[in-house]
């Protein structure tokens, strides 16, 4: 039996990034660890993720949670190092 660190480790996302899919679209970090490498196989996908951590980004921001929109961003600077939206 797969563990979560299992699954997560086998994704090209970090936990970071992983649970921002999670928080964006409500659903357990080994349902977004899936969902992920799916993300990740299209152009589209990538800029889906990129959109769900800013609007992630953007709940924070709205509701004062500071820790969190810091967090946030730093993952999303994560996410742009290693996975760049597509300039086509």
């Amino acid at each position: 039996m797969l563990s979560l660190q299992d699954v997560i480790d086998y994704c090209d996302l970090d936990r970071g990034e992983i649970a921002a899919i999670a928080e964006h679209e409500h659903v357990p970090l080994a349902i977004a660890a899936e969902l992920s490498d799916m993300l990740l196989s299209t152009p589209e996908g990538v800029s889906r993720l990129h959109s769900m951590i800013i609007e992630n980004m953007q709940q924070a921001l709205a509701s004062g949670d500071y820790d969190r929109l810091r967090h946030l961003a730093e993952t999303y600077q994560h996410l742009q190092r290693c996975h760049p939206l597509s300039m086509h």
